[in-house]
């Protein structure tokens, strides 16, 4: 029977994040991904590596922070997948943010950066409005521009994972979680692939499963601690045509949300939405609601769209976040990454609730914190903030 160290269940960022911290750290590793690597959340996300300008509206300072520091650790690591975009905000007579309130809060997001290059804002002077690929113009009162990334989201994660099976993590895929026995010092792992089920150990189970994390986590025996989160559908749509200045940063005009009009391969993506979800998290998908949302947002923005309708788009995709569970929208929710054990010391599982694309290789170093009185000491073999990544 195979022995390992950590068995990871799930082959997204947080799945790819930790095996290649704990392959790294000289640990012996096996990822258990059911369909394929960033099939779920990781591959459906708005592509962007951001420290999260508006997390500073409801005081996310720690999270905003790690993220612009992550963000700037993966431009020097991964060149190729990870580049610097000009992001646009217009403020309108009607726009819920004030300009003053939005020269605040790039204040502190280029304090919070490091007041490096990447740290540096300011605002569109006027007679150059008309050179913003058609925004409209009519009641604008001041445009601000900022720096942030964009990624290909599988790409990235695919690289993550290659990372971490060139430190010798060993991945397989198809393989689907049926169930775990959490022993006194060891974790009991029975999987299933196509050569039919197979059994393996390991020191500490990690459930990096996303919006499946719950579902695994009550296929653990004995019973361990679920916490109560919401599982909120954000879907995207694209259209033919080219943004040319960069990404657009706008506030929906329905309800003031914040949603992005950027270039992604040649198109115009927009997104995201934020509705709770409920079901089978392989069944997630564009609803007609969300489509007709988003449909407003960029006829809103960009007069060209005016006539765009569903039948015109190019594509759309939906994905699921987890957040902790409560009473109102969304948008306030802490996007804290929630990590949770069987007990406090020496734990044989943690869980992954939560989490963001630009936070992974710091809340993997954070899991390797919390489990390392549970794993013997390997010999470490590399650093991941050292450990560069290449595109397919």
């Amino acid at each position: 029977m195979s022995v390992y160290d950590l068995v990871i269940v799930g082959g997204g960022i947080h799945g790819a994040g930790v095996a290649q911290a704990a392959a790294a750290a000289g640990h012996t590793v096996l990822v258990l991904e059911q369909s394929a690597i960033a099939a779920g959340t990781s591959g459906r996300s708005s592509k962007l590596i951001h420290g999260g300008l508006r997390y500073l509206e409801s005081g996310q300072l720690r999270l905003v922070r790690e993220s612009l520091y992550e963000r700037a650790t993966l431009l020097r690591l991964a060149p190729d997948l990870v580049h610097l975009r000009r992001f646009h905000i217009p403020i309108y007579r009607a726009t819920r943010r004030r300009p003053w309130q939005l020269r605040v809060g790039l204040s502190a997001y280029s304090v919070l950066a490091g007041l490096d290059g990447a740290a540096r804002f300011g605002t569109v002077p006027r007679d150059r409005w008309h050179d913003l690929d058609g925004l409209e113009t009519r009641d604008l009162r001041k445009v601000f521009w900022y720096y942030d990334a964009q990624t290909d989201d599988q790409a990235l994660t695919r690289a993550v994972m290659r990372s971490a099976a060139a430190l010798g993590a060993h991945v397989t895929v198809p393989a689907r979680f049926v169930r775990a026995t959490l022993g006194a010092r060891e974790v009991q792992v029975l999987h299933s692939g196509p050569a039919g089920d197979a059994e393996c150990h390991a020191r500490v189970l990690v459930n990096a499963a996303g919006p499946w994390a719950a579902a695994v986590a009550r296929r653990i025996a004995p019973a361990v601690p679920v916490p109560e989160i919401d599982l909120v559908q954000g879907t995207h749509i694209s259209c033919a045509g080219r943004l040319e200045r960069g990404m657009y940063y706008v506030e929906s005009p329905r309800d003031g949300r914040a949603v992005f009009v950027m270039p992604w391969r040649e198109q115009v993506l927009i997104g995201t939405t934020e509705v709770r979800f409920r079901g089978d998290p392989a069944a997630v998908h564009p609803t007609e609601p969300e489509v007709s949302y988003l449909l407003g947002v960029v006829r809103h923005y960009f007069p060209r769209y005016r006539d765009l309708d569903a039948s015109r788009l190019t594509g759309s995709f939906a994905g699921l976040r987890v957040l902790p569970a409560g009473p109102g929208h969304a948008f306030h929710r802490s996007r804290e990454t929630l990590l949770v054990t069987d007990r406090p010391n020496h734990p044989r599982l943690l869980s992954i609730y939560g989490g963001k694309l630009t936070t992974y290789r710091a809340v993997a170093e954070r899991i390797m914190t919390r489990i390392a009185g549970s794993l013997a000491n390997g010999r470490p073999i590399a650093r991941t903030d050292r450990l560069p990544l290449t595109a397919d």
